[in-house]
């Protein structure tokens, strides 16, 4: 599948609750790329399509190392899609599924990127809201990269979170999340620190 002549779909590499993540290649600057597309059962839904690029317009706007890319955001016909850099790595779950429990020293080092990238984002008005080791992707050389600012929000514009629409992980979100309050960056804040308990104990 080939969408607007440009960007040549290979495989899946991911699939999420609202959109598929694909392996593709720019044939107009012959790089490899990732490609997210929204799930043709959430295309029509307008609440949904206006999420997707919310994330494009809330993750372009920003440039961290720490920070998944992204190239570019349209529309094919009816399919809308997101491009962004390819990660050679691994999610952070999938390193706690093999190592269990890290040490206080690889918590700091991975810990400190997480803030890092939030910072950043917070920085810009960006609550990410949905921080969770699914979430952060581990590069081969040990660096980190926060991905997924699917629900992401201008800390400025509406941050309440309906609890009945299943988004966020019940696991991380912090309390006035769950019950649909208002949201800053504290709740990112909040997140992190849970991640850091599961890397530290190897326990949710």
């Amino acid at each position: 599948t080939m969408l607007d002549n440009r960007y040549e779909l290979l495989e899946i590499i991911g699939v999420g609750g609202t959109a598929v993540v694909y392996k593709a290649k720019c044939h107009r600057l012959n790089r490899f790329v990732a490609v997210k597309i929204l799930r043709k059962e959430f295309a029509s839904d307008q609440q949904f399509c206006r999420q997707f690029h919310d994330e494009a317009q809330a993750v372009a706007m920003l440039s961290h190392p720490n920070i998944v890319n992204i190239y570019d955001v349209s529309r094919s016909g009816n399919v809308d899609y997101i491009v962004m850099e390819l990660i050679d790595g691994i999610t952070l779950k999938e390193y706690l599924s093999r190592r269990g429990q890290l040490s206080p020293k690889e918590v700091t080092i991975f810990a400190t990127q997480i803030a890092r990238a939030l910072e950043h984002a917070h920085d810009h008005d960006i609550i990410h809201r949905d921080i969770k080791p699914q979430n952060i992707m581990l590069l081969s050389n040990g660096n980190i990269k926060v991905t997924d600012f699917g629900i992401a929000r201008f800390s400025y514009s509406d941050t309440k979170t309906m609890t009945d629409s299943a988004i966020g992980s019940v696991h991380y979100i912090s309390p006035e999340q769950a019950r649909g309050g208002t949201t800053d960056d504290r709740a990112d804040i909040y997140s992190v620190g849970v991640v850091m308990y599961e890397m530290l104990t190897g326990q949710v």
